[in-house]
């Protein structure tokens, strides 16, 4: 028998949501259940003017959320306060360490309550002069990187927080970062990165709290710090589409430009040769000094872009604008379910037995120590015995549990919905190969397309299709469709016209050499996976 609720009693409306808005869905959606909502400060009855009632929860509800917006604020200003004044917040960056003085408030003082500012730490401080004095000279990250991890005892690396983020080692990124942070010209500086509401993005200088005076002893001067960061645009450093890099030698941007992924993980970026682009993964490049990082990582991976192109228009063409999508999508999401069902149900067949044989074992030894005595050297052999297989059981245990955990873990298969979903797009033939390279990477973008190398050297392609998305991604692939269309009948229009007045010219006669198309640099010999709900599918296709 189970439980109905009719009604919910809270202390205070405000104690269902600080904020009207949250608080009003959840009203609503009790409503609707036919479940009452009352408050111990507002009148509990299902009797007279409910507009009444209404009239003082909203009431209630304004002044809650004047309560949070009131306190924010407050304690946004005494933030601000606290660093104009120049005491630190959080852990001091590299290069200082905390100087604790008493705090001001008896009250809290009483308590332990402490404020710190910074000084320099020994080493480390000038460790950080040493890199902006090597920068102003003119070195670049790498150099700079190469001199720091060539004596670690003379340059410390730093210790990030938790240390589960420890690199042992500097990195260019690491350097970036000092040279970047104003707190290092003196002034205390808050509100630099948007740690909550954007994870950790930088915020537009503009919004930076500084104390009106330096508040410690500088290790950058602050005409250098300006000189490092003269013209640099915080939060303007991603590019959209197939905008050109900002860097004079920059001659073209990848149409796969921040999609393509190595096996290990990182982002591959592209390389131009005289005959191909390429897309290249290089560990070493942003790991000097942790040669232990990618030990098993090929020195350099290469991908040609022709090659992914060629099957990401394959994948594109029959796996999410073709006739055969649908079939495709359910037939194999379903067999690659199925193989993976008999799998894990065949190793738990196999486990299962080894349990069962270690049991029976355990029972017979436990029918021969029953009639030995205690401290004869056989009985104790056999009780050694028996703990050796409890142990073995135990860890057999733990295999059937990491299976379960794994069945339980793996994503829904798709059904209907994803299958509806993937039908509402247009069936069109589309000619991606020859298609205009923006409306390419616009469709790429709408699709949120991921190329990942596996370790086998095979390619898997992702997409993500969001129900939102779908109009955008039906309006990209009709421009393509519409503007191959106009493209194929102006060269049509073009080739009408025969000159029949100008003689024929001199008739020449050669052979040729057929070449076979060259293989790609990893051997890279494909597949290609859709992934319309976060799953990817494999398929037969070939990369060449």
């Amino acid at each position: 028998m189970h439980a109905v609720v009719r009604v919910v009693i809270c202390e205070g409306i405000a104690r269902v949501a600080r904020r009207s808005f949250e608080g009003l869905p959840i009203e609503r959606q009790l409503e609707q259940a036919d479940v009452s909502l009352f408050a111990s400060n507002e009148p509990i009855t299902v009797s007279g003017s409910r507009a009444q009632r209404i009239l003082q929860r909203r009431i209630n509800q304004s002044v809650a959320e004047y309560e949070v917006l009131n306190t924010l604020e407050q304690s946004w200003g005494g933030l601000c306060t606290h660093v104009r004044e120049g005491w630190n917040i959080g852990k001091p960056c590299y290069g200082y360490r905390a100087k604790v003085y008493r705090h001001p408030n008896p009250a809290k003082a009483a308590k332990g309550f402490t404020k710190s500012r910074l000084e320099p730490d020994d080493a480390r401080g000038e460790t950080v002069t040493q890199i902006a004095l090597w920068r102003y000279e003119g070195l670049g990250y790498p150099a700079i990187v190469d001199r720091l991890n060539a004596d670690l005892s003379k340059y410390p690396p730093p210790q990030p927080a938790g240390m589960l983020r420890a690199r042992g080692a500097w990195s260019k990124s690491t350097v970036a970062d000092i040279l970047h942070n104003p707190k290092y010209t003196g002034y205390q500086v808050f509100n630099r990165r948007a740690s909550r509401s954007a994870h950790g993005r930088v915020n537009d200088p503009a919004k930076w709290v500084w104390s009106p005076e330096p508040a410690h002893e500088p290790l950058i001067p602050k005409w250098m710090y300006d000189h490092f960061n003269a013209g640099r645009k915080i939060g303007q450093s991603r590019r959209n589409g197939l905008e050109l890099n900002s860097h004079p030698a920059a001659r073209r941007t990848g149409l796969f430009r921040s999609l393509i992924f190595c096996s290990c993980g990182r982002r591959m970026f592209g390389a131009q040769r005289p005959r191909f682009a390429y897309y290249v993964c290089h560990p070493l490049n942003n790991n000097r000094g942790r040669a232990d990082k990618y030990a098993g990582h090929r020195k350099t991976v290469y991908v040609r872009e022709d090659a992914v192109a060629d099957a990401v228009a394959q994948f594109l063409t029959d796996r999410v604008f073709g006739q055969e999508r649908v079939r495709l999508l359910l037939g194999e999401a379903s067999s690659a379910d199925e193989i993976a069902t008999e799998e894990r149900t065949r190793k738990r067949m196999s486990l299962e037995g080894a349990i069962a044989g270690i049991e029976k074992r355990q029972q017979s030894i436990l029918r021969q120590a029953q009639s030995g005595d205690l401290d004869d050297p056989f009985t104790r052999g056999l009780r050694g015995t028996y703990n050796e297989l409890e142990g073995e059981k135990e860890a057999i245990v733990e295999q059937i549990a990491d299976l379960d955990a794994e069945a339980q873990s793996q994503p829904k298969p798709p059904g209907p919905d994803e299958a509806a979903l993937l039908d509402a797009l247009p069936v069109l033939s589309l000619k991606l190969a020859a298609a205009p390279p923006e409306l390419l990477r616009r469709l790429f973008e709408v699709l949120r397309l991921e190329v990942r190398l596996l370790d086998d050297d095979h390619v898997e392609i992702a997409i993500t299709l969001p129900a939102g998305d779908v109009p955008d991604v039906a309006e990209v692939a009709e421009r393509i469709t519409d503007q191959m269309a106009d493209t194929q009948a102006a060269q049509t229009s073009a080739f009408a016209c025969v000159d029949v007045v100008r003689a024929p010219g001199e008739i020449r006669t050669h052979t040729g050499r057929v070449l076979n198309p060259l293989p790609l640099p990893v051997g890279l010999r494909g597949r290609s996976a859709g992934n319309f709900t976060g799953s990817a599918l494999p398929s037969g296709d070939r990369v060449r």
